[in-house]
Order: structure tokens, then sequence, then C-alpha cells
């Protein structure tokens, strides 16, 4: 089962990694292209300042034959050195209305056909020669005097842009293997509730099969005798359906705390809300007990402690189930009566107490709460099963592979006394000395 986990965690981690990686890609290749684009418009920008400056230079004259028609002078226009315009990485070039190129600063005239549009277009020359160029008219009186072309070097494009992509490159893979590794570590978190639930189910399912295993091959045994012998004497019939009904009820009370433990993990535990008095509920639950008890001559004793100069009635009432509290003390004097030594007293003692609380604000007020302890004589609990004393099934048995043996039942009152108290937004603890006994207490919050 350990390899399904670990397969489970590993394509947890697989998909934390592919989904951050496809996240990391759409986000590399947005920033990308917005790079892109800001450099060429950045380009563009440069070469219509560049036309709008040769242009404002340019020297047009009237043909002298012609009064109403004009011509550019090249020479006049364009006087600038060759080499200085290309050290600057701007290139010129000046065409007649027919398209001849007149003008250059290329050392070598580009073998490209003029395009006649004012927006930048990218032109290949050659795998090392690429350009962005614009090209604009120029015109006097409605009538075209030639065409400025402005080129920029695509490699100021290109090479930010390698540089760029290498980065993302290097970026997303360096973050993908961390993304992994941590994918890993978060998967083994994200699993590991599911591996404590799965064995708590697992020990859950083993338990509960051994707790059910004696009694059922004890009723078969017994029907199967019935059935074996059926002219057998009606005293040994009765007392083979007495064994029947004892283990009937036995395997009734398990099915019925499973249910209930069950439904409150679920959270559909129906709660019969209302005030209860808990001196009252005490002191019935001590009456029923009482037989219990007398069979082991233990004394129960219990001592209501009631605040100095409370004028207030029904100061021990809480808010909660009657039903659900009544078991949960019930639960917890039974199991004080079982494991307390014959002669011996179990007290239950009631109280209130204060509490501070923190409201949002980050203020304290006092807040009651109700405090019932019960404390036995017996021999105690090893402090190594403290721990487990509130766990479902806790037994302490052979078939657990622990020493000491807890309690002679189903062991789930205990986690039933806890689940009830959990549900009501109390705290139980449990203190314990070997050889001296053990106390339980539990805290309630007053109405």
């Amino acid at each position: 089962m350990n390899i399904l986990f670990q397969s489970t965690r590993r394509r947890l981690a697989v998909w934390y990694t592919i989904v951050t990686g496809i996240l990391l890609l759409l986000f590399a290749t947005g920033v990308y292209l917005y790079v892109r684009y800001t450099l060429i418009d950045r380009i563009d920008d440069t070469l219509k300042h560049v036309i709008e400056v040769v242009e404002r230079s340019i020297v047009i004259q009237p043909i002298a034959a012609q009064p109403k028609d004009y011509k550019v002078n090249v020479v006049a226009s364009f006087r600038y050195n060759v080499e200085a315009v290309e050290d600057d990485r701007i290139d010129l070039e000046w065409f007649n209305p027919e398209g001849e190129l007149l003008w250059s600063t290329f050392a070598e005239p580009l073998d490209i056909p003029l395009h006649f549009q004012r927006q930048g277009e990218t032109v290949t020359v050659s795998r090392e020669r690429i350009f962005r160029q614009i090209v604009k008219p120029i015109k006097v009186e409605k009538k075209t005097l030639g065409y400025l072309r402005v080129s920029h070097p695509w490699f100021e494009v290109t090479r930010p842009i390698r540089q760029l992509t290498r980065d993302l490159i290097i970026g997303i893979g360096l973050m993908v293997l961390s993304v992994g590794a941590i994918g890993w570590w978060l998967s083994g978190i994200a699993i590991q509730p599911v591996k404590d639930s799965y064995s708590s189910l697992k020990q859950f399912t083993a338990d509960a099969s051994h707790e059910l295993r004696n009694p059922i091959a004890t009723i078969q045994t017994n029907v199967q005798m019935a059935l074996a012998y059926p002219e057998a004497e009606p005293q040994l019939q009765q007392q083979q359906l007495r064994v029947i009904e004892r283990l009937t009820q036995r395997l009734g009370r398990l099915v019925n705390d499973l249910l209930f433990l069950a439904r409150s993990d679920s959270g559909i535990v129906n709660m019969n809300w209302q005030d209860v008095p808990l001196d009252g509920l005490l002191i019935e639950v001590i009456e029923e007990q009482r037989t219990i008890a007398a069979a082991k001559n233990i004394n129960l004793n219990l001592e209501i402690i009631e605040p100095d100069n409370s004028e207030l009635e029904d100061i021990f009432v809480v808010k909660g189930d009657e039903d659900s509290l009544a078991r949960l003390f019930t639960n917890l004097i039974a199991n004080a009566i079982e494991h307390s030594n014959d002669s011996s007293k179990v007290e239950i003692e009631l109280s209130l107490m204060d509490k501070p609380e923190v409201t949002r604000r980050g203020r304290e007020h006092g807040q009651n709460y109700v405090q019932v302890k019960v404390k036995d004589t017996g021999k105690g609990i090893p402090e190594t099963a403290l721990t487990y004393i509130f766990d479902r099934f806790y037994r302490v048995d052979p078939a657990r592979s622990r020493q000491e043996t807890i309690s002679t039942g189903a062991g789930l009152g205990l986690a039933i006394a806890k689940a009830i108290v959990e549900n009501h937004q109390g705290q139980i603890a449990v203190e314990s000395k070997e050889n001296q006994g053990t106390t339980f207490t539990v805290i309630l919050a007053v109405k």
C-alpha cells in the first residue's frame, strides 16, 4: 500500500510541475511578446523622428523652366557624412518619383524594391542583413517630389530578444525544477492526512473485526450445539439462549457505539440542545451506578462546590444534549468503578472555574465554566498509555502488542466520551499515577 501512496504522491508532484510549467510558459510568452513589441515600437518611433528631422532639412527649389514645378536639391539636402550616419545605425535613402535610387548612406545599395508605406516594415536582404524600414513620400502641392526611406538594423531587436529568450529558458528551467522539488514536498504534506486516515481506518477495521469475531464465534457455537442436540435438556437450552442473548446485546451496544462515533466524525450527530443542570444530572447518573459500585463495595461520593456568596440559581446549567451528557458521565464513572480496587471509593467533584477568553478586539473577559472531576483510587494508567487513552479500541491487549490491559470492554467508552465533549465545544483531560489512581477532568461552558 505504501507503493500506492508513493505513486499518488509522484503523480501529484508531476501535475504540480506540469501546471506550473504551463503557467510559466504562458507568462514567459507574454513577456517575450511584450518586450519584442516594445523594442519594435521604439525603433519605429526613432525612424519616424529621423524622418521628421530629415524632412525639415530637405531643400526644395522651383524649376527655372517651370516655375510652378519643384525639385529637391539632393546635394544640399543630403550633405551628411555617410560614415557618421552608419555609426548611428540609421541609414537614409532618397528615391525620385519613379522609384529610382538617387542617394544612399549604404556602402552597397540595398536590392530591395521600394514599398510605398508609412508604417514600419521588416525586410530581409540576406541572413545577416535584416532591417526595419519606413518610407515617407515628400510632396509639394500634392505633387510627389521623391521618397525618403529610413532603415534601422534588425539586430537591435534580435540581440536583446535572444538574451531575453536565453534568460527566460534558464529561469523557467530552474523554476520548474524548483517547483518539482516543492511539489514533491507539498504532495507529501497533502497526502499525509490521507495516509493517516487510511492507517486509522485500517486499525479501526482490524479492531472492530477483533471485537466482533469472538462473540459471533460464540453465538455460532451455541447455535450449532442447539441444532446438533435438539433433544437436550431444557435447562441446557435455556443456558445457551441466555449466552446468545448476552452476546447479542453486547454486539448491539458495540454497533451502536460504532454508529455514534461514525456520525460524530461526519458531523451529523443529532443534538437536542437544551438547558441541562449538571448537578442534577450527576446525581441521577451516580444513583444508576450505585448498584454496580456496591457489588465491588465501592463508595461513590459527589461533592458540589458552590461559589461563595452566590445568590444565583442554576449556576451549573450548561447548554447541551442531556442524553449525550448523561452518556459522557456514565462512561467516566463506570470506567472509574471498573478500574478501582474493591472496597475503595470514587470521587466526583462539580465546581465552577473562570477561564479568560480573548475577544476579536484583543480584550480579555471572564467566562464561567463548569468543571467535573472523576477520580478513582485504582492501579492507574502507565504514562506511556496516557497518549492513547482516548483512542478507539485502545485496550492494550496481545492483539495490539501491548502489555497492560486497560479495559475489559470494547475500548470505545473513553473515545465516545471525548467525542461528546468535543461536540459540546468542551475539553477533557486525564491525569494518572500508577498505583495511586486516575482523574478525568471535563470542562464545559456555562450557559
